[in-house]
């Protein structure tokens, strides 16, 4: 039966070549445009989250400021000062800390290597903080290290652009030694270059990184300008966040709920809301596209109905040798469903033809890498087969209630 279903398939073909090329090209647009706006949604969706996470995933940034409300018999207006050992001491007070850094910051320091001198953010950490800010090496170099701490050594990571705008073309830059602000610091390594959207205090590429220790002995300084943590899982932050604030308001004495005393930039919320936004676009663009793809199966419709037009006499002939209505139902909906398939594999062709391309382009910088995934692919098929379905079924409901001898008479 399915031999003779593919055999009245090619003779309806031959005789309505350019009715059902059109109607083929329309489920094949349809198609592709559900599957190119699913996978370029999908991809521009990633390469966002991943400029955002150039900052640090799910970290929070803090950053000591002045009371605004009194506290226990003493003013507001106060300045609110930590150091390293307020941080060591909130370290073993607040459990769902997994990392925590101390961040000094120097604007504009001087960095020299032969004749060329730039002026650059220095930022003065410990280990820990590169891990949370993303800040990986390029091959042959390292990020600080306990021992950098230990003995305040002298050594600086360097951003790409500082990098390369220091020492142009050359290819061994770690072991190199730059002078900041006059004092030699050995180059330990060199950030790989990185996507980033938000930054405070400049963007990371232009930022010279050296140990906090080393920082506190070269100017004096004991008052950290930020500091940084991140919980051992992003659910722990709104946790971490209130026993961090009761923590240190209780050590540094201010009203725990005095949120202007250390204000907190929380990136957890950022990707709770870029993650729903991310949602609500795919969202969007799958209806656009099953709109689109429905204008095809009202052509496949159209297309059906004529066929039953046409093949009303055949119809006739069928039933008055003992076909059955369903016999005459399934083998137009076989047909509706047959069509629809060469539809939609020539659209996914395309699509994946496309996403295979594109990324050659250069446009994936900034738009993202468009991938077609299997959850993705099988939606859009399912989206397919429901058109394909309803499309069908009302003409071959049509054919199958002709009654047999108006059927030979037409």
């Amino acid at each position: 039966m399915l031999r003779n279903l593919f055999v009245q398939f090619l003779r309806d073909a031959r005789a309505q070549r350019l009715r059902l090329a059109l109607t083929i090209g329309g489920l094949a647009w349809g198609t592709a445009a559900v599957v190119l706006l699913l996978a370029f949604g999908e991809g521009f969706g990633r390469q966002q989250l991943v400029r955002q996470q150039g900052l640090g995933e799910s970290i929070v940034i803090n950053w000591p400021m002045r009371t605004t409300l009194p506290w226990q018999g003493l003013p507001r207006g106060r300045t609110i000062a930590m150091t390293p050992e307020d941080l060591s001491w909130l370290r073993c007070e607040v459990p769902e800390i997994a990392r925590l850094s101390e961040e000094f910051q120097r604007g504009r320091a001087r960095i020299a290597w032969q004749d060329r001198s730039l002026a650059v953010n220095l930022t003065a950490t410990n280990v820990e903080y590169g891990a949370m800010r993303n800040l990986v090496p390029s091959a042959g170099g390292r990020f600080l290290n306990e021992v950098d701490l230990a003995e305040r050594r002298r050594v600086v990571f360097l951003g790409d652009a500082i990098a390369a705008e220091l020492f142009g073309n050359e290819s061994e830059v770690v072991g190199r030694t730059v002078r900041i602000d006059g004092v030699p610091f050995l180059v330990v390594g060199v950030m790989a270059k990185k996507l980033q959207d938000s930054s405070y205090s400049g963007r990371d590429e232009n930022r010279a990184t050296i140990p906090s220790t080393t920082f506190r002995a070269l100017y004096g300084v004991d008052e950290v300008d930020f500091f940084i943590y991140q919980a051992a899982r992003p659910t722990d932050v709104p946790v971490a966040r209130r026993r961090v604030q009761e923590a240190v308001a209780r050590r540094l004495r201010f009203d725990p709920d005095d949120a202007e005393a250390i204000q907190v930039w929380d990136l957890t919320e950022m990707e709770k809301f870029f993650g729903s936004f991310s949602l609500a676009f795919q969202i969007f663009l799958l209806s656009v596209g099953a709109m689109t793809l429905v204008v095809g199966g009202i052509g496949v419709a159209n297309i059906m109905y004529l066929a039953v037009e046409e093949r009303t006499r055949e119809i006739g002939i069928k039933m008055a040798l003992g076909a059955r209505p369903r016999f005459v139902l399934g083998q137009f909906l076989c047909e509706t469903l047959l069509l629809t398939g060469i539809g939609g594999a020539v659209g996914f062709l395309f699509s994946w033809t496309v996403c295979a391309v594109f990324p050659a382009n250069g446009f994936a910088e900034y738009l993202g890498t468009p991938s077609i995934s299997w959850p993705m692919a099988s939606l859009t098929a399912a989206i397919l087969g429901a058109v394909g379905l309803v499309a069908g079924f009302f003409p071959a409901r049509a054919a199958a209630r002709l009654a047999p001898v108006e059927a030979l008479r037409s």
